[in-house]
């Protein structure tokens, strides 16, 4: 199955749904977060949903409020003005591995099962993490490691993988795994595997480049007063939405105009990120490192 979503109140609460209003859910998975905006949209009401993993096709849901849009969110607005759709009213985006794809031994994204190196999102995406790992010079490999897996010994990784496939090439997670668990620290293992395996993963499937040029893209798109809604569960997730949504930039700096207002397209509608209540972390490990963040689009 997919995975229970996130904080469904809150980050649909968040949108402050207006019935005929038009919304985005551009992370579709198991349709959870869609059903719950399609709940509160009257009849002319309309939701666009996007995933890029076939799979998910398979969760369309039957009403004409609703269209599943199979293509990556780094073109939403594309897509949506084939529809007639921007701008919109609000977005949401729940962001990262659905739990499907983690439980999918064959899909390589768990730390759990040995399997191919796949990692794709998309299956018909020429490159996987087996290309990375064979393929990349020492030197690309540091950066991924360094860079979206924030690990401190990416060097010491990249030369392991390097030499390691001289002699024979790296095809499934068990034989990576087998790679570097010289570097494991003793009893982190898993918190230093998912942080190798979530720097491929991103790589894999440019994750931080779509994150971006969703952002920017929804910020042009949505209508004066529109919400944008998004759950992350890791800091490189984080870090660009609470920058972008505090200083209308990156970098998080923040610039203001002679009245001291900060000059920024989006105004976060709390300064305090929601994080999920102990009872849904007990029911639903998996939301533990959550982060909701809500902007409301300036007028």
């Amino acid at each position: 199955m997919y995975h229970q979503p996130v904080m469904l109140k809150e980050a649909v609460d968040g949108l402050s749904i207006k019935p005929e209003g038009t919304y985005v859910d551009v992370t579709f998975g198991g349709g959870g977060h869609s059903r719950e905006i399609l709940s509160r949209l009257g009849a002319n009401g309309k939701l666009f949903a996007f995933d890029r993993d076939k799979a998910a096709t398979a969760n369309s849901l039957n009403d004409e409020r609703f269209t599943l849009i199979e293509g990556d969110f780094k073109f939403m607005k594309n897509y949506l003005k084939m529809y007639n759709a921007v701008p919109f009213d609000g977005l949401l985006a729940d962001l990262g591995v659905s739990s499907r794809q983690f439980d999918d031994a064959d899909r390589g994204f768990s730390t759990r099962f040995d399997a191919v190196l796949d990692m794709r999102m998309t299956q018909s995406a020429k490159k996987s993490a087996k290309e990375i790992v064979n393929q990349y010079t020492e030197e690309q490999l540091h950066d991924i490691f360094r860079n979206y897996g924030e690990l401190k010994q990416a060097g010491s990784i990249a030369r392991a993988i390097v030499s390691r496939r001289t002699e024979t090439s790296i095809n499934t997670t068990g034989e990576l795994k087998e790679t570097l668990n010289r570097f494991a620290p003793r009893g982190k293992s898993a918190k230093f595997f998912a942080q190798v395996f979530q720097a491929l993963r991103i790589e894999v499937n440019d994750e931080m480049e779509a994150l971006h040029e969703l952002i920017a893209q929804t910020t042009e798109s949505l209508k004066p007063g529109g919400r944008f809604s998004v759950i992350s569960y890791h800091s490189l997730e984080d870090r660009p939405v609470k920058h972008f949504f505090k200083s209308g930039n990156f970098e998080g700096k923040q610039e203001k105009d002679l009245y001291g207002n900060i000059l920024r397209p989006l105004t976060p509608v709390k300064n305090k990120v929601t994080t999920p209540t102990p009872e849904e972390i007990k029911e639903n490990p998996r939301a533990r490192s959550a982060k909701l963040r809500i902007a409301e689009k300036n007028g």
